[in-house]
């Protein structure tokens, strides 16, 4: 199982990278990457897959919410993404290649991994090829994570030696009404962490009291959490947490 960098303790993430669209930065942009980079900030991103077999970086399986255009992500190959306009920004949709080389290596890049069928199901592997491609020869703090615990399975098989781990949540009915009550109780449990060769889980930060995430921290797991907006929220998480994926402020850099 490879170690995590210990960097990804040490630097608070910057969440969706350091947007803030109202600024020209929106989600999971080039600008928001750089604004994070400027402040010494890691940064978690999130992939989609392109029709052509591309990994981008982007949040939602749909463009409208995010972009100057409607329908999925998968409907449009990468040189059409990277001519839609993320809303608020006057750049297109990057790819994971792209990002890699504007990071460079300078701050922990933190890689989640879309589900891409919406029941956290073994429907994968293209995007989980596309990353592992990408990633080849990247010099830096960099480990990938998902949902889905299928995902960070193959991507032990596809990138042996880049760390991973698994974003957890209580998983409660209203939250994700598309996943059958059998798969919400395992994933609910983390039953996946040992089969995977996770080093860490992001937890959702209201569950932070799941005696689940407790007995992992006390068997070595490195717990970060999901998604923190205040300092206030910051210094209670923490309690727990090693380090937090903010957004809507500025985490302080020596609170660790």
């Amino acid at each position: 199982m490879p170690k995590l960098d210990p960097a990804f303790v040490t630097t608070p993430l910057a969440h969706r990278a350091l947007h803030d669209v109202a600024d020209g930065r929106p989600e999971n942009s080039r600008a928001a990457i750089r604004a994070a980079i400027d402040h010494g900030y890691g940064i978690e991103i999130d992939l989609q897959l392109s029709r052509d077999g591309v990994a981008m970086v982007f949040h939602d399986y749909q463009l409208d919410r995010l972009a100057e255009a409607k329908g999925a992500v998968r409907q449009r190959t990468a040189a059409e993404l990277a001519q839609i306009a993320l809303i608020g920004a006057d750049e297109g949709i990057p790819t994971l290649r792209e990002v890699l080389d504007l990071v460079a290596g300078r701050v922990p890049l933190l890689v989640e991994i879309k589900d891409q069928d919406g029941v956290m199901g073994p429907n994968i592997g293209p995007l989980e090829v596309a990353a592992a491609q990408d990633v080849v020869g990247y010099k830096g703090p960099l480990a990938f994570m998902s949902f889905n615990p299928h995902s960070i399975a193959r991507m032990a098989e596809l990138a042996p030696d880049v760390a991973r781990g698994l974003v957890t949540d209580a998983y409660a009915a209203d939250d994700w009404p598309l996943l059958k009550p059998e798969v919400r109780q395992n994933l609910r449990a983390i039953a996946d962490y040992d089969r995977v060769g996770a080093s860490f889980i992001s937890h959702q930060a209201r569950d932070l009291g799941n005696a689940r995430v407790a007995e992992l921290k006390a068997s070595g797991a490195h717990v970060f959490t999901w998604t923190i907006r205040s300092p206030e929220q910051e210094a209670e998480a923490r309690k727990v947490a090693e380090n937090v994926t903010f957004e809507g402020y500025l985490a302080a850099m020596s609170a660790v």
